[in-house]
């Protein structure tokens, strides 16, 4: 009757609360990067939490409004996770010049790809959705 009582409230406040649903993200990211460092994997925590947290949703473990907020809060705020990278940008000036424009290329390319790849991926799911 508690934990049943308690799973409720839990659920009612983490779909409520910005700061419970940040924290969720935050746990699934460390639970990543320990999974990582334990196994041995070459792989960011980030993005083993990622996969946690898709395989969840995926299974209908985890619910999509217990984790918006806290994802639209990153988004929100997404430039403040750059600065550091602009301060990099400034302690390495090798980076303004060639090999700076070739880091660009490639990574225009990879967005490129990447929004190529999911807007056939959308495409494909769309119309295999429709015949169903």
């Amino acid at each position: 009757m508690f934990i049943r009582r308690f799973a409720v409230s839990f659920r009612r406040h983490i779909h409520s609360s910005r700061l419970l649903q940040v924290g969720f993200l935050l746990a699934f990211w460390l639970a990543g990067e320990a999974l990582a460092r334990l196994v041995g994997l070459p792989l960011p925590g980030g993005i083993i939490g990622m996969a946690i947290v898709l395989a969840l949703l995926a299974s209908h473990r985890i619910s999509v409004f217990s984790m918006r907020r806290g994802a639209q809060w990153f988004l929100a705020d997404m430039l403040l996770f750059f600065v550091p990278a602009v301060l990099a940008v400034i302690d390495h000036p090798e980076f303004l010049g060639l090999l700076g424009l070739k880091i660009l290329v490639v990574i225009l390319v990879g967005t490129l790809a990447v929004m190529a790849v999911t807007a056939l991926t959308v495409d494909f799911c769309w119309r295999w959705r429709s015949r169903q």
